[in-house]
């Protein structure tokens, strides 16, 4: 089985050998549109649309909180967290972001202006045919 894996699923390295030596590419180009990305799937972390460049994000600061934090969204006219970063595991409510949910880029990234890695038949339910419930 894992001789024919190799054959069934696409190299994601590029090289043909492993030790081999390749010409970089270029570094791609952030999408830096700000305008907020369709999500793909229910419950999908947003995408971030702007460049996070410099960014602080460690233990001691997040730079992603100065803007999206609940009592910093009016002034930045940034889309406040979820609901769900102030909770912890079992539903309780926090008065502050959960430490579990404090990396933001765990989940959420940057966009690229770069070709896919592989191919892609991904399809909507909306393209499928399948309509709304009561639309009958």
């Amino acid at each position: 089985m894992a001789q024919m894996s190799a054959q069934l699923v696409p190299s994601l390295t590029g090289a043909k050998q492993p030790m081999e030596n390749l010409q970089a590419n270029p570094v791609p180009r952030w999408v830096v549109d700000d305008i907020r990305k369709m999500r793909a799937y229910p419950e999908q972390p947003p995408v971030i649309p702007h460049s996070i460049e410099g960014y602080q994000l460690s233990v001691n600061t997040n730079r992603c909180l100065a803007c999206h934090k609940r009592e910093f969204t009016q002034g930045s006219g940034a889309p406040m967290i979820s609901v769900t970063h102030y909770m912890t595991r079992e539903g309780q409510m926090l008065a502050d972001v959960s430490p579990r949910r404090y990396f933001c880029t765990a989940c959420h990234v940057p966009q690229a202006d770069t070709p896919a890695l592989i191919g892609n038949s991904f399809v909507d339910m909306s393209e499928l045919g399948v309509g709304h419930a009561g639309d009958q």
